[in-house]
């Protein structure tokens, strides 16, 4: 038994140095083609471009030649990474549901910077908008539950509904308007992905990583034990602010590869997946992420292949991880320890 169990944990670690190298090796990709226009750094895009040539010749592909698919690839890969990690403390913490609510929050966002740009010709970053709007919107869930006396859904019930409600007013306003086009945004797509919206993913990953793993024991403290976080005096109302902030900031830059519709579910399967067959909390951070790994590769080869949405596949993929997970556990709950 004991041998097992080292052999799984063995690869385990394996699988997420992998994806960790993969995840650094599309920040770089997504590095060199920001800074392109350097000479040196050029002749490793053209090198990239030409690599790329010759993978889709291989393979029998045209994809890996166009700057435009690696900046979509590399989204997706790092939403493989951030969102099913900052998800894992939301499951645990039974608030599944405000993934969804910033989705429609930062939909809103999104709304308001397509009618500012038709109506005053900016040309901003729409992402930027929607990821401002997004954490203010994640700043009014937590005011609310901390100021009112509802029930704990209840103020993430109001603002996914009211964030919503916002968004198609601005979209009706601004009907017929030039520009005014969200349907991508609302179910996802590969062309919505622009340079400053990939690199604004790269930035949302590493800092969230990083936020995560300087602050793992207090969020894990939160996670199981929030009253007696209390009593040893932890700022619970900071962490509990910064993990819906990184909610927040994960979901916009997802937005752009799954919809608003679809966005709250690589928060949420990846994570239901893990928890089917891991043992202990940490264990079933890193399940999560290759789970959502699998998902996102997964989804991309469907995509490509057969020409469906990339959203749509990455679910469907996610969705099969976690019933296979299912059947693997034998069981329908799993006991987590913290450790």
């Amino acid at each position: 038994m004991s041998r097992n169990v080292s052999l799984r944990r063995r690869l385990e670690y394996a699988g997420i140095g992998l994806t960790a190298v993969l995840a650094l090796a599309m920040i770089c990709l997504l590095v060199v083609d920001a800074l392109r226009a350097v000479p040196i750094v050029g002749e490793l895009y053209d090198q990239a471009r030409i690599a790329g040539w010759w993978a889709d010749y291989y393979l029998g592909t045209n994809v890996f030649y166009h700057p435009f698919m690696w900046r979509s690839i590399a989204t997706g890969i790092l939403i493989g990474v951030v969102a099913p990690l900052v998800g894992t403390y939301l499951v645990h913490r039974e608030m599944a549901l405000i993934g969804e609510t910033l989705a429609h929050t930062a939909f809103a966002g999104v709304a308001v910077g397509l009618l500012v740009s038709a109506r005053t010709g900016w040309n901003g970053s729409l992402m930027l908008v929607a990821l401002i709007v997004g954490i203010l919107g994640a700043l009014g869930v937590q005011w609310l539950a901390e100021r009112t006396d509802t029930y704990g859904d209840v103020p993430i019930a109001i603002m996914l509904t009211g964030s919503f409600a916002v968004g198609t007013l601005v979209i009706s306003y601004g009907r017929g308007m030039t520009g005014i086009a969200v349907e991508d945004y609302i179910f996802g797509s590969i062309s919505v992905v622009t340079p400053s919206g990939a690199r604004l993913m790269a930035v949302i990953s590493v800092v969230v990583v990083g936020v995560i793993v300087a602050t793992y024991k207090q969020f894990l403290f939160i996670t199981f034990d929030e009253q007696a976080a209390r009593v040893a005096r932890l700022n619970v109302t900071w962490y509990n602010t910064l993990l819906v902030v990184m909610t927040a900031v994960v979901v916009v830059g997802a937005m752009q590869i799954l919809g608003v519709i679809l966005v709250a579910a690589m928060l949420v399967v990846p994570v239901a997946a893990a928890t089917q067959i891991a043992h202990s909390f940490r264990e079933t951070l890193y399940l999560s992420i290759l789970f959502g790994q699998a998902a996102v590769i997964g989804g991309f080869v469907i995509s490509i292949s057969q020409g469906l949405p990339t959203g749509g596949s990455i679910v469907v993929v996610a969705i099969a991880c976690y019933l296979l997970a299912v059947f693997a556990s034998g069981r329908s709950t799993t006991a987590i320890s913290t450790h």
